[in-house]
């Protein structure tokens, strides 16, 4: 009698462990899915961070300034812009460096760039790579662009950026042309953006820049340092010195430069 209650103790055992064993699968699969967020909870955790989608969504219009060093083939320059933005594809951007004067305007369908006395219409392609520019600079400065359905995003996972886990994003934009942006696992800010651009001459490269030192301005987290790399190569060191968010821009920001 004995041997057969020890028997069905045995069973008892045997059942609770699978039981528990059951419920162990049950609870680790969530605790993966939380260590991997979709691509919706990171995008959302970023607008809290940024400063939330009450004042990011005020941030249609924005117009900042900045100061900063430019690495091309070796040479090294110094320069200042102004750029003001209204969406994703009204844009002017005013620079100055001891190279000269340049302005470069995105209005809709078209676009025109400047420098010094030599003013050009910017052609079909020349067109799209610089709303492309456009939108790479604003999407990281807003974010809520990656919540329009125009916009493609997935997860790739973590990696490392400075020491930190960062939870990356493969954004696939209007044009197609996809692009990763990275945000760091803690405080959920944008830390690193890669996209293959072209430059002025129409040759493509990729060029990583990386986003620190974030400060509140008019109410939004801006990163003030922004290092760029092109080709793995250090490129530029922008500084953000001002930057403002715009009830109304006046209409000729965005015409043809005089």
């Amino acid at each position: 009698m004995q041997r057969r209650l020890n028997g069905a103790q045995r069973g008892m055992f045997c059942l609770r462990t699978l039981v528990l064993l059951g419920l162990a699968c049950g609870v680790s699969g969530p605790i993966r899915a939380a260590e991997a967020p979709d691509a919706s909870a990171v995008i959302d955790k970023a607008v809290a961070a940024m400063g939330g989608e009450a004042k990011l969504s005020k941030a249609n219009a924005v117009s900042w300034a900045a100061k900063g060093k430019r690495n091309f083939n070796g040479n090294e320059s110094e320069f200042m812009l102004h750029a003001t933005a209204q969406g994703l594809d009204h844009f002017r951007q005013e620079q100055e460096s001891e190279r000269g004067k340049g302005v470069t305007v995105v209005a809709g369908n078209k676009g025109w760039r400047q420098f010094g006395d030599n003013k050009n219409e910017l052609e079909a392609d020349a067109l799209a790579s610089q709303k492309r520019q456009v939108y790479l600079s604003v999407v990281p400065m807003t974010i809520l662009p990656l919540k329009d359905k125009a916009f493609k995003a997935q997860t790739t996972g973590t990696t490392d950026i400075d020491g930190k886990p960062a939870v990356g994003l493969k954004v696939t934009p209007p044009d197609g042309k996809e692009f990763s942006i990275f945000f760091d696992q803690a405080s959920g800010l944008p830390v690193r953006v890669v996209a293959v651009v072209a430059g002025f001459n129409g040759d493509e490269y990729t060029r990583e820049t990386n986003f620190s030192d974030y400060k509140e301005m008019d109410g939004i987290q801006v990163a003030t340092k922004q290092i760029s790399k092109r080709d793995g190569e250090k490129f530029q060191d922008v500084q953000v010195t001002e930057f403002k968010v715009l009830d109304t821009v006046d209409p000729k920001t965005f015409t043809e430069p005089q």
